[in-house]
C-alpha cells in the first residue's frame, strides 16, 4: 500500500492538502499559494473536518501576513490585509467554529505582539509559528480525546460512525475516528460500522479509506441501514463529532447525526460526540442560534458528476443538522469527558481555556 503523503503541510507561503475530493481513487496533493485559492479549497471541500479548516485556514491567514508584509507601510495597514482576509476565509464555511477560532487566534496573538513594538516582518514570522503550533496543539488534542473516548467503550464493542472524523477531518488521528483508534490499539474494539454519508459520501470514501489503512475492521453500510442495525442488536455505542457545540450541549455536526441520535436514543444506546474544546462556542445559547450552511443542490442531484435525478427535479442540500443535548450521553474533549447537565460541564470547560468563545 503506497504511503499517503502529508494531508496538511505549510512550506514559505505555500499550503499543500491531499486534496479529498480525489481520495480514494487518487492521492493528489494542491498547492495553495494565494488566500483566495485556500479560500476554495475549503469551500469546494477539498479540505473538509472542523479542526483541519481550522488548520488550514491558520496557515492561510500565514499567506495573507506574507502579502502584507510587502507591502505595508506601518502595523495599521498590515492589520487591515489581515483582517479581510480572516473575515474571507471565514465565510468559505460558517458552521464549523474552528475556523473562525483559528482566524481569530491568529489576528489576538499578531496584535498582542505588535503592542509589544516587533516590526512587521517579525510578526509574519511570529505568525507562522503561531499556525504550526495550532496544527501540533490539535494532533496532540486528538489523542486525548481518542484515549479518553476509548474508556467509554466495552470490551468487544462495535461502534456506528458518520462522516470522517479521522486524520483527514483534523491535524492528525482523528476525533471520533481517534476514539475509534485507541480503543482498537486498547484491544477494546471488535468492529465498526460506517455510514456512507450521503451526499457527498465522506464515510465511504474517506473513512472506509483510513480504517483500510489502518487495518481496523469495517462495514460499509448506507445511511438508512443504521435503525435497523441498531435493533438487531449490533451495535454498542454511537461516536461522531460536532462542527460547533452551542453552551447548552445541542451540536452541529454533518446532517444525518441529529436522526442517528434519534435512533440510539429509541434503541438506548449511548450516543457520544468527540470534539475539541475548540469546538465549543460558548457564545451561543442553543443550536437554534447555529448558522447552517446550505450547499449547491447538485451535490445531491448527482453522485461523481453523473445527474441521478430527472432533469426537472430540485434539491435541498443543508450541510449540517442539530442534534439536542438531551440526546447526547457525552461529550468527549481533550479535557475530560463533558457529562449532562451540559451548560454546567461546558462552562467549567470555557473556564480552563480553548473553547471558541468566551461566555456572552
Amino acid at each position: 500500500m503506497r504511503a499517503a503523503p502529508p494531508h496538511i503541510a505549510y512550506t514559505d507561503g505555500i499550503v499543500e492538502i491531499l486534496d479529498q475530493t480525489r481520495l480514494p481513487a487518487e492521492m493528489i496533493v494542491v498547492k495553495l499559494r494565494s488566500v483566495q485559492r485556500v479560500i476554495d479549497a475549503i469551500r469546494g471541500l477539498k479540505v473538509r473536518g472542523a479542526p483541519a479548516i481550522g488548520i488550514v485556514g491558520a496557515y492561510g491567514m500565514c499567506i495573507a501576513a506574507r502579502a502584507a508584509g510587502g507591502v505595508a507601510r506601518n502595523a495599521d495597514d498590515f492589520f487591515k490585509v489581515l483582517d479581510d482576509a480572516g473575515r474571507a476565509i471565514a465565510s468559505a464555511r460558517p458552521t464549523a467554529v474552528n475556523l473562525s477560532w483559528a482566524i481569530e487566534k491568529m489576528k489576538r496573538h499578531g496584535r498582542e505582539l505588535s503592542a509589544t513594538g516587533q516590526g512587521v516582518m517579525q510578526l509574519v514570522a511570529a505568525l507562522e509559528d503561531m499556525a504550526r503550533s495550532i496544527h501540533a496543539d490539535d494532533v496532540a488534542t486528538c489523542r486525548a480525546i481518542g484515549d479518553a473516548g476509548a474508556s467509554l467503550l466495552p470490551s468487544g464493542a462495535v461502534v456506528y460512525t458518520h462522516c470522517n472524523t479521522g486524520t483527514l477531518a483534523t491535524g492528525g488521528y482523528g476525533t471520533a475516528l481517534g476514539v475509534v483508534r485507541s480503543a482498537w490499539q486498547a484491544g477494546f474494539l471488535k468492529h465498526v460500522f460506517v455510514g456512507e454519508t450521503r451526499p457527498m459520501l465522506q464515510g465511504a470514501r474517506l473513512t472506509a479509506w483510513e480504517l483500510a489503512r489502518d487495518g481496523i475492521p469495517f462495514t460499509l453500510v448506507t445511511d438508512s441501514m443504521a435503525a435497523s442495525l441498531m435493533r438487531r442488536g449490533e451495535i454498542s455505542a454511537v461516536v461522531v463529532g460536532a462542527d460547533r457545540i452551542a453552551r447548552n450541549g445541542d451540536v452541529a455536526n454533518k446532517i444525518g447525526t441529529y436522526g442517528l441520535a434519534l435512533s440510539a436514543s429509541a434503541h438506548e444506546l449511548p450516543f457520544y460526540v468527540a470534539a475539541p474544546n475548540s469546538s465549543i462556542d460558548a457564545a451561543i445559547a442553543s443550536g437554534s442560534e447555529i448558522i447552517i450552511e446550505e450547499r449547491d443542490g447538485l451535490e445531491v442531484l448527482e453522485c461523481a458528476g453523473v445527474r441521478i435525478a430527472p432533469a426537472e427535479a430540485q434539491a435541498a442540500n443543508p450541510a449540517f443538522d442539530v442534534t439536542p443535548a438531551a440526546l447526547i450521553s457525552a461529550i468527549i474533549t481533550e479535557t475530560g469527558v463533558l457529562r449532562p447537565p451540559f451548560e454546567a460541564a461546558i462552562v467549567a470547560a470555557v473556564a480552563g481555556g480553548g473553547a471558541a468563545n468566551a461566555i456572552a
